[in-house]
């Protein structure tokens, strides 16, 4: 028998704890993710400078589905038209942004996709769904769903043990900049994680906070086969600092980039980074704001390869191990 005190509580912690499931639910599987402390991600229109953060007008990014998954999945687009508070404006809004979805065969593996400038075969594979927005108020701060794919339309690699279904945002006309998030789901109405999944890019190209005291980060995976990285960053506007955060590296600085320029440095790998994820700070200046800045990302290994930022960090976030030499004291 319930007393009135435990039919209270339960009164009480029942919506604490519904309220939490949908939190944890929604903070599941997004790109940006959660812990990546990053607003939004941000595709220019066609016409636009690239002083204004990005370098190419495009942006792929793909989703990693587990081999043992067979359900149908949903990619969700938040607020993706261009217009209203959350995009960038230059004048009016007059800014269309096509998504398309491409699976099948090459969808991942054509090095034109993997590569960060939008040229030759980088539109890969199948093309399973597509959708331009412009600045209807529709879409804005709502959610659109692509889909359902199915699983084994995707092309299956290996070494990721899943199949992969490839996202593409691009600018196709006007100057304004979009903002928007993604997510990887398994309904077509909200938003629910894809278990096992994750979601990664090759060049990533995201908006900073408005908030001298915020810190955002993203996760490189340093393969087997990588003996030293090239950290490149496009239009930092010399916005702070960036530092790089591995199981043997603690807080290495970078160089920065200022107005639209790319800036590059190379940094060693030893084994024991190898098979593991990086950390790549963002550090605002504390002392003066800039703001609504947008900012592109590359990694390289020796070869000139792109290696892959996870939004769910493959390991895990990495934690700095430092090597303490033990000596005898006589």
């Amino acid at each position: 028998m319930i007393c009135n005190q435990d039919t209270y509580r339960l009164k009480v912690l029942l919506p604490i704890i519904v309220l939490l499931f949908e939190v944890f639910n929604v903070l599941a599987q997004p790109a940006p993710a959660a812990d990546e402390n990053i607003p939004y991600l941000v595709t220019f229109g066609a016409n636009s400078s690239t002083s204004w953060g990005d370098d190419d007008f495009c942006q792929v990014f793909f989703c990693l589905i587990p081999e043992n998954e067979h359900r149908p999945v949903y990619l969700r687009i938040y607020d993706p038209d261009t217009g209203g508070d959350l995009d960038e404006v230059k004048g009016t809004f007059d800014t269309q942004v096509k998504f398309s979805v491409y699976g099948g065969k090459g969808c991942w593996s054509d090095e034109d996709a993997q590569a960060i400038d939008p040229k030759g075969n980088f539109k890969s594979g199948q093309l399973m769904a597509t959708k331009t927005f412009d600045n209807s108020e529709e879409y804005d701060k709502q959610w659109y769903t692509l889909g359902p794919f199915n699983p084994f339309e995707g092309e299956y690699v290996e070494k990721f043990k899943g199949r992969i279904i490839k996202v593409i945002a691009q600018g196709i006309s006007g100057d304004d900049g979009n903002l928007y998030r993604y997510f990887l789901s398994s309904s077509p109405t909200s938003n629910r994680e894809v278990e096992g999944g994750n979601i990664f890019t090759y060049e990533y190209t995201f908006r900073l906070a408005n908030n001298t005291n915020h810190i955002s980060q993203i996760y490189p995976f340093i393969d087997d086969r990588t003996i030293s990285i090239e950290v490149s960053n496009f239009d930092w506007d010399r916005d702070g600092l960036i530092r790089l955060i591995s199981v043997s590296k603690n807080g290495v600085i970078c160089d920065v980039s200022a107005e639209n320029n790319w800036i590059k440095r190379e940094f060693p790998i030893i084994s024991d980074e190898k098979n593991t994820t990086m950390e790549i700070q963002f550090i605002k200046n504390q002392k003066s704001l800039v703001r609504n800045n947008n900012v592109a990302v590359v990694v390289k290994n020796q070869y000139g390869e792109t290696l892959p930022f996870f939004v769910v960090p493959i390991g895990g976030v990495p934690v700095y191990t430092p090597k303490i030499k033990m000596q005898s004291i006589n």
